[in-house]
């Protein structure tokens, strides 16, 4: 039995997983219906299928470039473990979602994005090219400038164009391991929305959002500002060692947890205890960056908390000018549901690429939210797609579990098609 990191749903599947070219290449060569899997940190069923390739065996290093800010690795690389050599150097990567636990191949395949899309665009901005196995069994150098339709039908395309083998991308230098961060606490959506607004020039920002709040607390949030820290920013505990990693494990979530522990009582408490943690209404510090970029990553097997049945995260991004409304009306809709979500997550995009036919992004806001799996959830969903439609908006595919065909040729125009290659996410989509 396989499943993604929401544990939400489950397939029987055979797996196979093989370092080796010519083994990779007959596998391909010699089956249907391949589904290609990293590391399962995706939270719904697009990398779930019966017959999957797991690209973990490759985890190689190929060549790293500190002078012109490059590197290149094969495919099931984890951020984790090129975080582990780079940062020594002084160089990070040029995006990262919340999860450092990713593979390479995996944040082309969903073009992940982070907290700077604002300013930097999500990750197929910074890839200089990949080498693709095909359907035919040919191995295709793609790049903006070579195999550029197939280059651009892969970011974002959710692994249906073929296996990625190996990819060179850029990377940026930092000084120290740590980011200057300011905390800013948002009374409603309203100053919340107002401080992304007025910090337009910060690298990184993100705001985690109490869903459970009402009334004029609608939407009160935690918005957190970053900058890469320079060494004259370091107090005198961090600067005898600026690139400082920590080593070992957190705290691990040992058993799935009742399916009762989280309930709206739960979720209000939690919301209202993280949100009064700050006590003023600005605070600034200097953190090392696995705290601010990873916070879940701290907590082992965090996914057990939702419980066997699991939890599935629903991400969409509207349109700017419908950002405001489209967010109000389903920050209403949640919280009149009583289905709050404990992780709600606010960011601003900025322009995608003209190129990127199949990434998420749009320039406007877009937020994440966890819910428990179940049959409430699923038609509280439903209503969010509608509203999510009518803003002109568009869910991301790398957190969908459970999206209606319908909604998914409305909100995005483009599609990617392989006779070789599918998953359980484009079956039920219908792509």
């Amino acid at each position: 039995m396989v499943t993604n990191w929401g544990n939400f749903p489950r397939v029987e599947a055979d797996v196979t997983e093989t370092s080796r070219f010519s083994e990779i290449k007959a596998f391909v060569e010699n089956s249907n219906n391949v589904t290609i899997r990293g590391n399962g940190r995706s939270y719904g069923d697009a990398s779930l299928g019966e017959n999957i390739f797991s690209t973990l065996r490759l985890d190689k290093f190929i060549d790293l470039d500190p002078e012109n800010c490059e590197i290149e690795c094969e495919s099931g690389l984890l951020f984790s473990d090129i975080l582990r050599v780079i940062v020594p150097k002084g160089l990070f990567l040029p995006v990262t979602p919340g999860t450092k636990f990713i593979t390479v191949g995996g944040a082309i395949g969903a073009d992940v994005h982070g907290k700077n899309h604002h300013k930097e665009g999500s990750f197929a901005s910074h890839v200089v090219h990949f080498d693709l196995l095909t359907a035919t069994g040919e191995t295709l150098r793609c790049s903006p400038r070579e195999n550029t339709s197939l280059f651009w039908q892969t970011c974002g395309g959710m692994g249906l164009t073929g296996i990625i083998l190996s990819a060179r991308f850029k990377l940026k230098p930092i000084e120290t391991a740590y980011i200057r961060q300011t905390s800013l606490k948002s009374p409603n959506i309203d100053a919340a929305m107002k401080a992304f607004a007025e910090n337009p020039g910060s690298t990184y920002s993100v705001a985690w959002l109490d869903c459970a709040a009402r009334g004029k607390n609608l939407g009160r949030s935690i918005i957190q500002l970053g900058e890469h820290a320079s060494q004259s920013d370091l107090p005198k505990k961090f600067a005898a060692d600026p690139l400082f990693l920590p080593s070992g494990n957190g705290p691990a979530v040992p058993l799935f947890m009742p399916s009762f522990a989280i309930n709206p009582i739960t979720v209000k408490s939690f919301n209202t205890a993280y949100y009064n943690r700050q006590r003023g209404t600005k605070k600034t510090s200097v953190i090392h960056f696995d705290p601010f970029f990873y916070p879940l990553d701290g907590i082992r097997y965090w996914n057990k908390l939702y419980g066997k049945d699991g939890f599935v995260q629903y991400q969409f991004v509207l349109p700017l000018d419908s950002s405001y409304d489209g967010i109000v009306e389903i920050l209403e809709r949640v919280t009149a549901s009583g289905e709050g979500s404990p992780l709600a997550v606010l960011k601003l995009f900025g322009e995608p690429d003209p190129n990127a036919v199949m990434s998420f992004p749009m320039k406007g806001y877009t937020l994440a939210l966890d819910f428990k799996a179940n049959e409430k959830v699923f038609k509280l969903l439903d209503e969010l797609d509608e509203l999510v439609m009518t803003h002109n908006g568009r869910i991301y595919l790398a957190k969908d579990a459970r999206m209606k065909p319908s909604v998914f040729r409305t909100t995005y125009s483009n599609t990617v098609r392989s006779g070789r290659f599918t998953s359980a996410q484009a079956k039920r989509l219908e792509n």
